[in-house]
């Protein structure tokens, strides 16, 4: 049984281990990367049937691939220094990124 995404697409998050914060730029259900990335990147081997998140990490110019249990919500209210903000949303209200309108 597949577990609710506890956090959203423009949500302040910090990392339990590693200690930075971020902003969720995408969900997935599950775990979508390759086996290989997980053997290499997921140390502490975290379940591949609950959500995964894309982070925009503040003050640093890459972004990461988290699993929900390793995230926490950030209560800081302060924004995330990332070069690549502007791609993914439009402004910053009350804590929380809002999402970038595309055009069709």
């Amino acid at each position: 049984m597949q577990k609710e995404s506890q956090f959203s697409i423009g949500q302040l998050v910090k990392h339990k281990l590693f200690n930075y914060r971020g902003v969720i730029v995408d969900v997935d259900p599950e775990f979508m990367l390759t086996d290989e990335w997980y053997e290499m990147m997921a140390k502490s081997r975290p379940p591949k049937d609950e959500p995964w998140y894309k982070v925009l990490v503040h003050n640093a110019i890459h972004e990461t691939y988290v699993a929900q249990r390793n995230l926490e919500k950030d209560d800081s209210k302060q924004e995330i220094n990332h070069q690549d903000i502007k791609s993914f949303f439009s402004g910053f209200v009350n804590g929380k990124y809002v999402l970038l309108q595309k055009d069709n």
